[in-house]
């Protein structure tokens, strides 16, 4: 039995390495009961063996190195050092024999020492030149001793070393031989915090500091790898310790171990709180993100791994917390968090931070933290081209085909590419990936791009994508074109006459193209054709005429047509045209233009042309559908033609027509005008003289040169007059030597085919000759010639420079301000004057205006003004103000809404006129009364177009302004004013307001005076209301004075109701007419208010008579027709007055609802019912006209009833009294019916004869006198009670005068009501006859009450 105090030793133990050699399979075990048994006895020591072996040696060798770790438990402390000693003083090597094995101890050495540490704890030390294995760091716990030593080695708990790991040699790869790292720690002192902790050189913070140092150092200082321990700060919060532990990497346990002890190194007055303390170590997780390059729309996985246990981490970004999870994965010794971010974006690029926290021990609150930056870049493809032009059916490249290629600017290793094509040709390829690259290579085939497709755009797509998810694409346009087929043709051969029109077509198989060219090649020189409209091309098909409507030399050469369909060039025709000279129609001088010749007297005629031309023409002299021989002679400049002629058919007087006809050698023509030759007889002759013959009063026109004219001719004639037997001038129409250049240029401008070029430079001469002229110009023959110029060159497309404008205008204010009114006078005789030729020739020119950079200049002249704008999607309203020298004003204005249905680059351009509304054929009446203004629009339309002009008065006194454009299709396409779709409203006293729905010429016209030509018709109407307003007040005068006489039944009563009801209405109608006509006619501006009143009361109470005539119609056909059948008098009463007040009011009311809210009710130029937008007007007809073909049947009724057949054969008599009661039925129903109105509908035909409106209006203005006659006077019942209340006559006596019409109850099918209402509305049964006796008793009453309506 061992002693107590060797019991308490007995877990001391120490671990031995042996090292020594011998065979493989030999038994250690005696040899360590040898070594330590002669050492320290047998009964002294128990002995644990381990062994292992170093290396497994497989050869053939004699002995075999082993390493031995033996653990021997001492049962005595006492005994460790002089084992020390032993194995220390031990002469090495050792050999013995064992059980025959030959063994070695070649090195005996301690390398472990565990003691007892208090109940079945023992602490474990590692010996001098040896370490802890690094596997087993982690897990190395401080032993809790507080007596140990600072300077002893630090002994750890002896839990590892039954799992065999014991200390070994100290390497570089040992606990604690790392790179130490920083622990950032604090712990909580339960004390004051004081100001002076912040100052690090206070006392108190040094003091603090000293002993919290010593105190950490002690405690830490076993902790694996450890360097030093030392005090950052201080806070406050109590007193917050900061400090950093410098140390190998150290566990969980080993941290909250050295915390655990470290009260035992600190004075209990700091009160330290052991359940404070926090540890944050950096630089110690294992953080990674993949993948490495990171593209917007990866999924990237950020990854932190430590290599201990932990209760939770906490992601950050941009130190923001985005997640906070437990741990997703953990081997018990390891702890691991992964996040993942699907479908990164560039925001997602930053700093990025996990946190491992474990509070699972009360003296540590552990943090592992760790940050990477990630960087975002977009996935940027590169293209080897972006767009290109391929020709489809180049030869190269359908055998090269063609390489699209995309890159990227980094590397991805699991990049992966798609090609896309998408477009309405469709060529395709092979695709192929080369690092970073991907390509695609075209095969190009012609048969896949047809000509119809040039042009056409297909878009590669190549798409790449990473293998983390990223995706990016980049589109390659290839635009494919074919070179173009063109072929041309010509509607002439080869050749064309000076003079003849003719075009070429050109075509081609590829519609898509850009542009068409047309040049002319004559030697070296080369024109392009600038002419405008001559050219017309068409897409589909591809397709342009040149036309060319006259042709001169300039037209001679080779055409060249060509299509450009960018980039290319190539596709063109050419044809040669040649022209051929041939004299134009104006350029032959004809002698004489007209003139007399005797019967069987030669007379000269003659042909002139320009000896220059160059041909030798074929000239034929033909009068009266005969030739005539000539003669060909120079003259000067000029080469004429002459011939004697003499007509031989004397038999009466006639005229004769001649002309001459010039061929050249292709065969074509051209006639010169004719020559009238008027012949008399000889004993006629009044004037003969060189210039001819001719009787009194006879005209001569003579050409402006004769025969003595050697440098060429001028334009025009001279017209004489045979008076008192001698010719006198009777008018002059030649032209200036200049002007008559200038006509010939323009002449020859219009036909150039760079006419477009060429034109500013010929207005800009036109503008010079026009200044050198004198003035005033009295020459009529120039200044219409000006005129004609000015015509020909307005249709030329020009551009919108000032220059160019203001040369045009410059002309024709020359002409306008300079010329006599005289020649005016005289140029707008006959048909088509020159004035209105003038102001068409200026729209024109507007019209033709191409802009320059979307802009037209605003430019003035002394009588003229120009504006306008190019129409672009920022235009808003047009609103343009004129004045003119005399600051008369004029403002244009057209609304946003109209400006934007315009298409763009179309333009708005205004011109006005001081003086040209003067020198217009003027009406006899009215006169230009303001500025003249010209709108055009080149922009297409068919809509109307609204407007909106104020104009100043240039006179005040005139009155009734009339808002006028020229319409140049009036007149027989001379012009005139026109009033149609313009309407004028007074505005202030000096200003006219016009609102137009189209777009001409406007001004405003105005009448000296007040005093209007009237009509018949006016005249009828106004005479004839006055009339029937007497009348129908006399009538209504009447029925109150008699009223009471007539009204003793129920059919009298209501007849009269309807009378006084008929005549109120008309009046009240009549009335309102009169009144709205009367301010109409003196053009007085009324409110719109007022005009809406007077139509709404017009309208009702006008329907209020034709209902009124209705109830009346009715009732008679009531009691013709439905004989036996009774009604009261209140509810025939009731029916009437809302036939006649209730169904006009409805119908006004609904009409005037539907259209006042559109502001169409009223026309804008009279105070009635609207036509032309709304057709309000229908609200008023219809009705009428239904009202009078119910009363046209129901006067048929009585007329069929009155005629009905008796029993027997009729005396005349019979006949003649039965024709007067028709008569007198038709007299009086007409005008109580409104029949009247019927003939109405001959008055809206158009072009309906005058008659019909002078019937309607005699018929309807005079319907108050026709009711008063027909309907009152005429009443014998009124005539009796007029007379009895004159005379005091009995009543009773008027039973006995008359004779009436009695109707005999019908014979047959009366007990049907059916049957009897068919026979008596069609007569068909009963019979009639003329009595004077009493009638029967079954028809008695009603036979009273038709007698009441008929008369």
């Amino acid at each position: 039995m061992p002693s107590p105090i060797t019991a308490g030793l007995h877990c001391l133990f120490l671990l031995v390495t042996a090292c020594c050699q011998t065979s493989q399979d030999s038994n250690f075990r005696p040899f360590i009961e040898y070594v330590f048994g002669s050492a320290l006895g047998e009964e002294s020591f128990q002995t644990e063996m381990q062994m292992q072996k170093r290396n497994m040696i497989t050869f053939d060798l004699p002995s075999v190195e082993y390493t031995i770790d033996i653990e021997v438990s001492l049962m005595d402390s006492s005994f460790l050092d002089p084992v020390k000693k032993y194995f220390q003083n031990l002469s090495l090597p050792v050999s013995t024999n064992i059980s025959n094995v030959e063994i070695k101890v070649s090195n005996i050495s301690i390398t472990t020492v565990c003691q007892s540490s208090g109940e079945n704890h023992s602490c474990c030390s590692c010996e001098d030149g040896y370490a802890w294995p690094s596997e087993v760091c982690g897990d190395l716990i401080t032993c809790p001793s507080a007596s140990l030593a600072p300077n002893r080695t630090c002994g750890y708990m002896k839990g590892m070393l039954f799992q065999g790991h014991y200390c070994k040699p100290q390497t570089k790869d040992s606990c604690g031989m790392g790179e130490p790292i920083e622990m950032q720690m604090s712990v909580r002192l339960d004390i004051g915090f004081c100001d002076e902790l912040h100052n690090s050189s206070s006392e108190p913070y040094k003091k603090y500091k000293a002993d919290l140092e010593k105190a950490f150092n002690a405690s830490y200082r076993c902790l694996p790898g450890f360097v030093s321990a030392a005090v950052s700060g201080f806070s406050p919060g109590s007193v917050f310790v900061n400090y950093i532990v410098k140390a190998g990497a150290a566990s969980f346990e080993q941290i909250a171990s050295a915390n655990k002890i470290l009260p035992q190194f600190l004075d209990s007055v700091y009160r330290l709180n052991q359940d404070t303390f926090t540890t944050k170590i950096t630089n110690q997780t294992n953080f990674t993100v993949s993948p490495e390059d990171i593209f917007v729309g990866d999924t990237v996985k950020l990854t932190c791994e430590i290599n201990s246990t932990s209760e939770n981490v906490t992601w950050y970004h941009h130190d923001q917390i985005i997640s906070t999870h437990l741990l997703n994965l953990t081997d018990g010794k390891t702890s691991m968090s992964i996040f993942e971010i699907v479908n990164v974006t560039m925001d997602d690029s930053g700093s990025y931070s996990c946190a491992f926290t474990n509070r699972n021990h009360r003296f540590l609150t552990l943090i592992y933290s760790d940050t990477k930056t990630i960087t975002v870049s977009q996935l940027n493809i590169s293209p080897n081209i972006n767009d290109i032009n391929v020709t489809c059916n180049c030869p190269e490249m359908q055998k090269n085909g063609l390489l699209l290629s995309c890159c990227i600017d980094k590397h991805s290793p699991s990049l992966t590419a798609d090609w896309k094509v998408s477009g309405e040709i469709n060529i395709t390829g092979n695709s192929s990936l080369r690092g970073n690259c991907t390509e695609y290579k075209l095969n190009i085939n012609e048969s896949l791009c047809p000509p119809e497709k040039s042009g056409m755009v297909t878009t590669y797509t190549c798409e790449l994508q990473t293998g983390s998810g990223a995706r990016s694409s980049q589109n390659i346009q290839v635009r494919y074109l074919r070179a173009a087929h063109v072929t041309i043709t010509s509607t002439v051969n080869s050749s064309v006459s000076e003079g003849y029109e003719f075009s070429l077509t050109c075509e081609s198989d590829v519609s898509n193209y850009d542009t068409i060219s047309w040049k002319i090649q004559s030697g070296n020189n080369t024109t392009e054709v600038d002419c405008g409209t001559c050219i017309k091309n068409t897409k589909n098909p591809a397709k342009s005429v040149l036309t060319v409507m006259r042709a001169t030399q300039k037209w001679n050469g080779t055409y060249i047509c060509t299509f450009f369909q960018k980039p290319l060039e190539c596709c063109s025709a050419n044809m040669t045209i040649n022209v051929i000279s041939l004299p134009l129609q104006q350029n032959i001088l004809i002698n004489p233009i007209k003139t007399s010749i005797r019967c069987k007297v030669p007379q000269i005629l003659q042909c002139c042309i320009n000896a220059t031309a160059g041909e030798d023409y074929s000239v034929t002299f033909v009068v009266r559908e005969k030739e005539c021989q000539y003669v060909n002679k120079n003259n000067g400049t000029l080469l004429c033609y002459t011939c004697n002629y003499t007509e031989t058919e004397c038999s009466k007087v006639k005229n004769l027509t001649a002309y001459c006809k010039f061929n050249n050698s292709i065969g074509q023509h051209v006639k010169s005008n004719n020559i009238t030759l008027n012949l008399i007889p000889d004993n006629k002759v009044s004037c003969s003289d060189t210039s001819g013959i001719g009787m009194e009063g006879d005209i001569l026109v003579k050409p402006c040169c004769e025969l003595q004219c050697t440098d060429g001719f001028t334009r025009g004639n001279e017209t004489y007059k045979c008076s008192n037997k001698s010719w006198k001038l009777q008018r002059n129409d030649c032209l200036s030597a200049a002007i008559n250049n200038l006509l010939s240029r323009a002449e020859s401008l219009v036909n150039d085919p760079e006419r477009n070029k060429i034109l500013p430079a010929y207005l800009e001469h036109l503008t010079n000759e026009m200044r050198v002229q004198q003035t005033p110009i009295n020459s009529s023959a120039d200044v219409g010639a000006v005129v004609t110029i000015l015509g020909m060159v307005s249709v030329i497309p020009a551009e919108a420079n000032k220059t160019t404008i203001q040369n045009f205008l410059s002309i024709v204010d020359f002409i306008v301000e300079n010329s006599t009114c005289q020649v005016w006078k005289n140029l707008n005789e006959g048909k088509g004057p020159k004035s209105s030729s003038l102001m068409k020739s200026i729209e024109n020119f507007t019209l033709n205006l191409q802009p320059v950079n979307n802009t037209i200049p605003s430019v003035s002249v002394q009588t003229l003004q120009l504006h306008g704008i190019a129409v672009t999607e920022n235009s808003t309203d047009y609103n343009k103000t004129f004045r003119s020298t005399k600051n008369l004003t004029v403002d244009v204005f057209i609304d946003n809404t109209e400006v934007q249905t315009l298409t763009k680059n179309s333009t708005i351009v205004s011109v006005m006129y001081s003086k040209l509304g003067d020198i217009l054929p003027q009406n006899k009446t009215q006169r230009v009364n303001g500025l003249l203004i010209t709108t055009t629009v080149s922009s297409n339309r068919s809509q109307k177009f609204k407007i909106n002009m104020i104009f100043e008065k240039k006179n005040l006194s005139l009155k009734t302004p009339q808002c006028v454009f020229w319409n140049f299709k009036l007149n027989e396409l001379g012009g005139g004013w026109d009033t149609k779709g313009c309407t004028a409203t007074q505005g202030e006293d000096n200003y006219v307001h016009c609102s137009c729905n189209h777009l001409t010429s406007f001004s405003i016209l105005m009448s000296p005076d007040i005093i209007y030509q009237i009509n018949t018709e006016d005249y009828i109407t106004y005479i004839g209301l006055a009339i029937s307003i007497l009348s129908l007040v006399t009538c209504i005068i009447i029925e109150s004075l008699v009223w009471k006489y007539v009204t003793n039944n129920t059919t009298s009563y209501m007849r009269h109701v309807c009378i006084l009801n008929i005549a109120t209405s008309l009046l009240i109608a009549d009335i309102w007419f009169i009144v709205t006509a009367s301010i109409n006619d003196q053009k007085q501006q009324m409110s719109k208010g007022i005009c809406f009143v007077a139509t709404f009361f017009i309208h009702l109470f006008y329907l209020c008579v034709f209902f009124w005539m209705l109830s009346l119609g009715l009732i008679l056909f009531y009691r013709l027709v439905f004989i036996l059948h009774n009604t009261s008098k209140t509810t025939q009463k009731a029916v009437a007055f809302c036939l006649g007040y209730g169904c006009p009011f409805v119908i006004a009311v609904i009409t005037l609802a539907v259209t006042l809210p559109k502001n169409n009710y009223t026309r804008k130029d009279v105070c009635w019912l609207n036509w032309e937008d709304s057709k309000a007007l229908l609200a008023f007809v219809v009705p009428a006209l239904t009202i009078v073909v119910m009363n046209l049947f129901i006067t048929a009724v009585v007329i069929i009833k009155i005629l009905r057949p008796t029993i027997g054969d009729r005396s005349n008599r019979q006949e003649r009294k039965s024709l007067f009661q028709i008569g007198k039925s038709v007299a009086i129903l007409t005008p109580l019916l409104g029949l009247t109105w019927g003939f109405g509908l001959a008055t809206i035909i158009k072009n309906s004869h005058r008659a019909f409106h002078i019937l309607f209006a005699l018929l309807n203005a005079l319907q108050g006198l026709f009711i008063l006659v027909f309907g009152t006077l005429w009443d014998k019942k009124i005539q009796e009670a007029l007379l009895k209340r004159n005379s005091m006559s009995k009543w009773s006596s008027q039973q006995t005068k008359s004779s009436s019409l009695i109707l005999v109850t019908p014979m047959l099918a009366m007990s049907y009501p059916f049957s009897r209402t068919f026979n008596n509305l069609c007569g068909k049964t009963g019979k009639y006859r003329v009595s004077s006796s009493e009638p029967s008793s079954s028809s008695s009453e009603n036979t009273s009450k038709s007698y009441s309506l008929l008369n």
